[in-house]
């Protein structure tokens, strides 16, 4: 293999690897740096890719490995989210009020506490499953677990997740969960 396919495969993966190592640091630097190290490996590494399995499963798997060998991996911090940065969109005021608006971020706060508040082996299949679309076999490469555990995690993950939403009275989303 070579440095062309790195690249044709590789490049349009930035995204969602920078997605998934926010999720994990909570900082945007530090993300960043996870992003720039994961490929940095990955290009070195590159020969010890099988062709034909999943090269965005062994992205995933390397930034994975990566930042949980990293410091912020190893002490485990709860993510911090950054603030939804599309709030100056304008939109037709006959459809939003102030006060929808107003439960839209309160709700979305909501959430993101929540999603924050789980430990780590939880958030992440959440985000790879959820967000990231991921099939379980792919989330079970990317974890090195079995396919059992990813499909337990998850479970687990969402209920924990509903809990957070439903029994903290400070966290209690109208409407139910």
């Amino acid at each position: 293999m070579d440095a062309e396919f790195f690249e044709d495969a590789a490049l349009p993966l930035f995204d969602q690897l920078y997605n998934l190592a926010h999720w994990l640091t909570g900082d945007r630097t530090d993300a960043e740096d996870l992003v720039q190290e994961t490929y940095a490996k990955a290009l070195k590494g590159l020969k010890s890719f099988q062709q034909g399995t999943n090269f965005r499963a062994w992205m995933y798997q390397i930034l994975r490995n990566t930042f949980l060998s990293s410091r912020s991996g190893l002490r485990v911090q709860k993510t911090v989210f950054i603030d939804d940065e599309n709030g100056g969109e304008v939109v037709p005021s006959h459809s939003i009020t102030p006060e929808s608006i107003a439960l839209q971020v309160e709700n979305s706060q909501m959430v993101i506490d929540a999603m924050a508040d789980l430990p780590v082996i939880y958030r992440e299949v959440l985000f790879l499953c959820d967000a990231e679309q991921l099939s379980y076999k792919e989330i079970a490469q990317v974890l090195a677990v079995p396919m059992g555990t990813v499909m337990s995690r998850l479970s687990r993950a969402r209920n924990l997740f509903k809990q957070a939403l439903v029994v903290h009275p400070a966290r209690r989303v109208p409407y139910a969960v």
